[in-house]
């Protein structure tokens, strides 16, 4: 039977409720004993259990371990991560409880555990956050980049046991169970995300069903797929609607912006984030949001002064029909694709997209911009880049991550387009990547005259 010290016999000689306490009594006298030895682990466990093994206590009776009904101060292990390479990682459950199935990714951002839950780019997929101590600012409303969580479950090293933040509303373990969201903690977050190095991203089954085997499990990981799979879909809106909340004023850095609704911008939800669109109407921008199916012909009659293509979740293969969409709009008006938009382009454009290793999730990758040698800090949620060696003669690679050198921004001046494959209103530099907004405003204007 595993205790806090490690383990002792299954048998429990015959003691008195009298040498407990005062045993007890003494260890915490001495604030140097930090551990305790087989025997005072085991009376600190009798002296969780119920009034009833008090009373056998008092009496002098013999115990059995096994037998006592004990309430331990302390959560068990009661969930389970099985990798479809077959490794099995017990964890403790927060959040809703069930089984669940997606892809395993690691996201090496410090904070924003609550944008990252609510960004539709991770529908499909389990988060791991490499950042072990997780929780302890709790979540609050206004830190919400869409209307409801879109992964699949949450993985973290250590929960926060408290809160400490004057944002905070509620606790993440309580945020997750309304959410309907899984979560697990008391994991090796660290030896996973080497082996998600190593083998690239995996399949994972997350589970607190005591009835499934590990066998169930894992032959659930091996029959599922991500590739292929349009994700777009269950994240778009269902009807196009009008956007004109701005960046509060307290979070506003940019005090020059254009007058609101200078310019009339449609913007593809592939998934988008609601900072992307405070960011544009804070540049100005009138913005009418509409659905991933949205006919490039109903755009045009709208006579837009530009389109943005947003981010979104899963493979760009998988959604043809979005990629006629940027083929029907690209040279008619000026675009700017982010994310998922930018390797639409990209397909759009001729060229090819292909899965990475492990993909980029975090708000630190470096970013190069070609054109004048500028490096900014960029955050990141993708796992698919375009091929700039698949790409047609004028269009031009403008930005590189410089962890691998892949395509991170692309413009085809012709065109009137650019894309960019991180997410520039995130801006964890803090500020670093808010310029492409602006630059998509020189699109518009120069367009315009």
């Amino acid at each position: 039977m595993a205790t806090m010290a490690g383990t002792v016999s299954k048998f429990c000689p015959t003691t008195t409720f009298e040498n407990i306490k005062e045993s007890r009594l003494k260890s915490l006298r001495n604030p140097n004993m930090l551990q305790f030895s087989g025997t005072s682990a085991m009376q600190y466990r009798l002296l969780c259990t119920k009034e009833s093994s008090y009373q056998k206590l008092k009496a002098g009776s013999t115990i059995y371990a096994d037998s006592m009904d004990v309430e331990r101060p302390w959560k068990t292990s009661d969930a389970r991560l099985v990798l479809e390479d077959g490794s099995i990682w017990r964890a403790k459950s927060f959040g809703a409880t069930g089984t669940q199935v997606g892809e395993v990714v690691f996201n090496t951002s410090l904070t924003g555990y609550q944008e990252i839950l609510t960004d539709p780019s991770y529908a499909g997929q389990f988060v791991l956050m490499t950042n072990p101590h997780i929780g302890n600012t709790g979540v609050n409303p206004d830190d919400e980049e869409s209307s409801q969580c879109f992964l699949g479950g949450l993985i973290i090293r250590s929960l926060s046991i408290c809160t400490s933040n004057w944002r905070c509303t509620e606790t993440l373990g309580d945020y997750l169970a309304k959410r309907n969201i899984m979560g697990i903690y008391d994991v090796d977050t660290r030896a996973i995300t080497r082996r998600l190095r190593q083998d690239g991203s995996l399949i994972g089954v997350l589970s607190t069903d005591d009835s499934r085997t590990d066998e169930d499990l894992l032959e659930m990981a091996k029959n599922w797929n991500i590739v292929g799979v349009d994700l777009i879909t269950g994240v778009s809106c269902d009807a196009p609607y009008e956007w004109s909340e701005k960046t509060d004023s307290e979070w506003e850095f940019k005090r020059d912006q254009h007058s609101t609704g200078e310019y009339h911008v449609i913007a593809y939800d592939f998934g988008i984030k609601h900072n992307i669109l405070r960011r544009l109407t804070s540049y100005g921008c009138k913005i009418t949001v509409v659905p991933s199916t949205w006919p490039a012909s109903e755009t045009l009659k709208l006579k837009p002064d530009g389109v943005l293509f947003s981010n979104g979740p899963g493979d760009p293969a998988a959604v043809p029909y979005a990629v006629e969409t940027v083929k029907d709009i690209i040279g008619k008006v000026p675009v700017f694709g982010i994310c998922m938009g930018h390797q639409l382009i990209g397909q759009a454009l001729g060229g090819k997209t292909f899965k990475m290793k492990f993909g980029h999730h975090g708000g630190n990758h470096p970013v190069c911009d070609l054109r004048n040698g500028r490096v900014d800090i960029s955050a990141q949620n993708h796992n698919y880049a375009v091929d700039p060696a698949s790409l047609p003669e004028g269009a031009e690679v403008t930005h590189i991550n410089l962890n691998d050198n892949s395509c991170a921004g692309l413009a085809f001046p012709k065109l009137k387009l650019m894309s960019l494959q991180y997410h520039p209103e995130s801006s964890p530099g803090p500020h670093d990547s808010d310029l492409a907004f602006g630059e998509f405003i020189e699109l518009m204007k120069t367009n315009k005259v």
